[in-house]
């Protein structure tokens, strides 16, 4: 399996799971908590997860690229 693919199914997963945590941290409210974490908590973890999501899929891209040309 190629590290490109890899990599795009990492950005995946990673964009899914911190949309999963923003609709929680917004389902969580003020105060409240969802899955057991507050929404500050869930914030923070939609914000990472997407970066790790962004930045996954741009490696993944670069990836690509050197693929085609080896």
């Amino acid at each position: 399996m190629k590290k490109s693919s890899i990599l795009h199914g990492t950005s995946i997963v990673a964009g899914i799971w911190g949309a999963l945590a923003l609709l929680g941290a917004w389902i969580a409210g003020e105060s409240g908590t969802a899955f057991g974490f507050s929404q500050a908590h869930l914030f923070n973890d939609a914000i990472i997860l997407q970066l790790i999501a962004i930045s996954a899929g741009i490696c993944a891209l670069y990836r690509r690229q050197l693929e085609r040309e080896s």
